[in-house]
């Protein structure tokens, strides 16, 4: 008989759980640098109008609505000699590089001429960020079988996100104040790009880092690979349930973050008046998680996953309604605020991400087929849509109120609209969100039934 390990229930050296986790850090320090602060940069920055801008996000997630699904199903046909998954993570880092950097250079152009500039940059951006981001998603569920091992793959892999997000909302502002003495001017375009080519950087290297140090072990064969199909996008939504629900889940959760992060510097610039407390008031909402992470495969065993789930949302309802509801003067107030929403949603945030691979096991044993590329691109279209949200309704709401990014003093609906992006409007959607989480009906004892079914044990 063989061993659970040769059957596909491998355990995993540190080196390649850090290996494995920095990829996905490595992708924040390029993406998650332009979701957080590219709005901010278009409007106080670049030039462009609030509506504009979140117009332009909407179209963007359009766009994935098609290409997602395609490269999905492209990873799962396709096989470089690098592996199935690395080597697009591979080919695809330096332009994804590039594009970041690009996205954030303001070209001598006429009010026109730099609306498509932007368009392009960043439609460009978002889909070759994709031949990244599911590649990669897929890798997860390629390194093993193992629950518990998943479990702590996914703990490391958002422990060092969170390393990534201290370094991005302290960090961008810090130096482009300091290469610039301000951050909110066309005169401050030359700090942020100096900022975002050095952040382009070390995620380029930590995604090089990632590919040379991971092993594909759990995949589709190549004969199977062969009879994928752009059509199975739909066999694998029509079969899949746990990925119906994880998508829906997917897509709130970063609607969530999206809209509340985009407030952030809106609220400490104008609502707080000052602007120098914006990196503090960010780094709060990822110190939570460095200390609380490491305990999530513990918490889990305790609570299990659905309690875990529960109990983390309820957490961050409280932060985000205090968010809302406090008077912006008591500075102190507002960040316990912020940590209480960061302690309840970075849980809840993370946890998520070790789902994916019981929606994909559950898919195998249905039909077969452990289509990973496709289910991690369904789900990566759900989750950027969900990003989408965050520039396409604060701007929305940002236009309604008579934001004006020209005065330095903003109108009270204005400041209201600030406050509704930052609590309230996130604060329903985690109650959306613990309704959808409620329907979510797979247990750890069927995943580990249906991987021993599949492995014959």
């Amino acid at each position: 008989m063989q061993t659970l390990e040769n059957k596909g229930f491998y355990k995993l050296s540190w080196l390649e759980r850090i290996a494995f986790g920095s990829g996905d850090m490595a992708q924040n320090f390029i993406y998650q640098t332009v979701t957080t602060y590219l709005l901010f940069f278009y409007t106080n920055v670049y030039g462009l109008s609030p509506a504009f801008a979140g117009a332009m996000f909407l179209f963007v997630r359009i766009i994935d609505a098609v290409w997602d699904p395609i490269l999905g199903a492209l990873v799962d046909m396709s096989q470089t000699r690098f592996g199935k998954y690395r080597g697009w993570m591979l080919i695809m880092s330096l332009p994804l590089t590039l594009l970041m950097i690009a996205c954030f250079i303001i070209p001598d152009f006429t009010n026109v001429g730099k609306e498509v500039y932007a368009c392009i940059t960043y439609v460009a951006l978002s889909m070759v960020y994709t031949t990244v981001n599911v590649p990669f998603g897929a890798l997860n569920a390629a390194l093993t079988r193992d629950q518990n091992e998943i479990t702590i793959l996914t703990t490391v892999r958002m422990w060092l996100v969170n390393i990534a997000q201290v370094a991005i909302t302290y960090g961008i502002p810090t130096l482009v104040i300091a290469f610039s003495g301000t951050m909110d001017s066309p005169e401050s375009a030359g700090g942020w790009l100096s900022a975002i080519i050095i952040y382009g950087v070390v995620g380029f290297a930590a995604l090089l880092f990632s590919f040379f140090c991971t092993k594909e072990r759990v995949v589709i064969s190549k004969q199977d690979s062969a009879k994928v199909k752009i059509t199975d996008l739909f066999t694998e939504l029509k079969n899949n349930q746990p990925l119906v629900i994880l998508s829906l889940i997917f897509i709130t959760a970063f609607g969530i973050m999206a809209i509340g992060n985009s407030a952030g510097t809106y609220f400490i610039k104008y609502n707080i008046g000052n602007e120098e407390l914006v990196g503090i008031y960010n780094v709060i909402s990822a110190l939570p998680a460095l200390v609380i992470l490491p305990f999530m495969p513990y918490l889990r065993r305790k609570f299990g996953k659905k309690g875990l789930l529960y109990l983390s949302l309820i957490i961050s309802f409280a932060g985000y309604v205090a968010l809302f509801a406090l008077p912006a003067e008591n500075i102190t107030l507002i960040f316990t605020a912020q940590a209480i929403r960061s302690i309840g949603f970075c849980v809840a945030g993370a946890f998520i991400w070790s789902l994916i691979p019981e929606a994909i096991t559950y898919g195998e044993w249905k039909t077969g087929r452990r289509v990973s590329g496709i289910a991690n691109a369904l789900i990566g279209f759900f989750f950027k849509f969900g990003l989408a949200l965050g520039g396409f309704v604060p701007g929305i709401v940002l236009s309604i109120t008579n934001f004006n990014a020209e005065l330095p003093v903003q109108c009270d609906s204005a400041l209201l609209g600030i406050r509704l992006i930052l609590g309230a409007i996130p604060a329903l959607l985690v109650l959306v969100m613990i309704f959808i989480v409620s329907k979510y009906k797979l247990t750890d004892e069927q995943l580990v039934q249906y991987g021993k079914e599949m492995e014959n044990l």
